[in-house]
């Protein structure tokens, strides 16, 4: 780092971090995870086990006066044998609440996945390295550093050339979101730039993202890890994974529901919670899954595999997982008035899917993501929505 003052080396500890449910100390640094250890130990597969520690929305926050910022990391990439290996992740800088600066990490450990349906690895261990920021403005100012939402990042040293302190209380409600792969980011430019990130922004909240890629499937250690979370308000994301995991019939989704908002009123009796089902997708709006890669178009694609005639038999498809999911939220809110229901066609329907189609079947683009997080601010954080205020 070259400046003219001397440089200074800050711990990174816990308290600097936001948006995350535990850290872990390791050889190189800290980890953030974002589900309590108590869940990790009940996690099933390694699907989940990367998704949760990937950083969606988790932010290193200080206040400095610093005009340069360097933050030493152990990035972990995820690659898929066969594939060109994705961009670098992209680490955001904000200040004061606007985009900055942003850097990249180039080295680190590489994990290649060699079967997409079982997600059977390698891990190739590689060096640390250092996100840059310069030319920041010679003032004092909050700093927000948003980490890579696809890529593990062990935080092991932050130097800056002014002293560094903890960020204000600015008094900020907190929002607490669970959802799939499209929660979590994927095909997002950047991490400030997914949806719940967009929609936190606009809505002036804090956000807390539980958006875990191939994993909302109403899992009760995710419940619980939200029951004990502080939270002024709370979305829950229903649907995609269900289907295209093809784990459960819907005389299992109806219970598997309730008990999952059953945990959620243990630590969150009265608390807004807003029931939000899948976006348009149209490979899985009437055929069940399992959702399987099609490689036959020259890209990735995905396709269902499944027979929709089966639906009778209880078989799950989105329009049938939407149907349950207005009925039950409809149910349950005569009783529980903070409790509502958002079809995920008003996120992104139609018209979104006519002007930016999913590039992969499932997953929307940035633009996309962009669209999903205006339609969302408007219709939870907006004055007739159930988190106005």
């Amino acid at each position: 780092m070259n400046t003219e003052h001397d440089t200074i080396t800050t711990p990174v500890t816990a308290d600097m971090l936001r948006g995350h449910l535990d850290v872990e100390a390791t050889a190189h640094g800290l980890l953030p995870h974002r589900l309590p250890a108590p869940a990790r130990r009940q996690i099933p597969d390694s699907q989940l086990a990367v998704a949760e520690a990937q950083p969606s929305g988790v932010r290193l926050v200080f206040r400095t006066r610093a005009t340069a910022i360097e933050l030493d990391t152990l990035p972990t990439k995820r690659v898929y044998r066969g594939f060109p290996a994705p961009a670098d992740g992209v680490y955001d800088l904000l200040v004061d609440g606007r985009l900055a600066a942003q850097a990249t990490v180039a080295d680190g450990n590489v994990r290649t996945v060699t079967d997409m349906v079982t997600q059977s690895s390698e891990l190739s261990e590689g060096p640390a390295g250092t996100a840059r920021f310069t030319g920041l403005p010679a003032r004092d100012k909050d700093v927000e550093i948003w980490l890579p939402h696809t890529e593990i990042t062990e935080l092991i040293a932050l130097r800056t050339d002014a002293p560094v302190e903890p960020a204000p209380d600015r008094g900020l409600k907190v929002w607490l979101h669970h959802g799939s792969s499209i929660s979590h980011g994927s095909n997002a430019a950047h991490p400030t730039a997914t949806w719940p990130a967009l929609a936190a922004a606009q809505g002036g909240v804090e956000l807390v993202n539980l958006g875990f890629s191939g994993s909302a499937l109403l899992d009760p250690f995710t419940a619980r890890a939200m029951r004990d979370t502080p939270a002024d308000m709370i979305s829950v994301k229903i649907g995609i994974n269900v289907v295209n995991a093809d784990v459960m019939r819907l005389r299992a989704f109806t219970p598997a529901v309730h008990g999952f908002l059953d945990t959620l009123r243990e630590g969150h009796p009265d608390t807004p919670v807003l029931v939000v089902s899948a976006i348009l997708c149209p490979v899985q709006e009437d055929t069940p899954g399992p959702l399987m890669p099609d490689f036959d178009g020259g890209g990735l694609q995905f396709k269902a595999t499944g027979d929709p005639a089966e639906r009778a038999a209880g078989r799950l498809t989105l329009n049938v997982i939407r149907d349950e999911l207005a009925r039950l939220v409809e149910q349950r809110a005569a009783d529980d008035p903070n409790l509502h229901y958002l079809d995920g066609r008003d996120l992104y329907g139609e018209r979104e899917y006519a002007a930016y189609p999913l590039p992969d079947g499932i997953h929307p683009d940035p633009e996309g993501h962009r669209r999903i997080g205006e339609n969302f601010t408007r219709h939870a954080f907006g004055p007739a929505g159930p988190f106005a205020g």
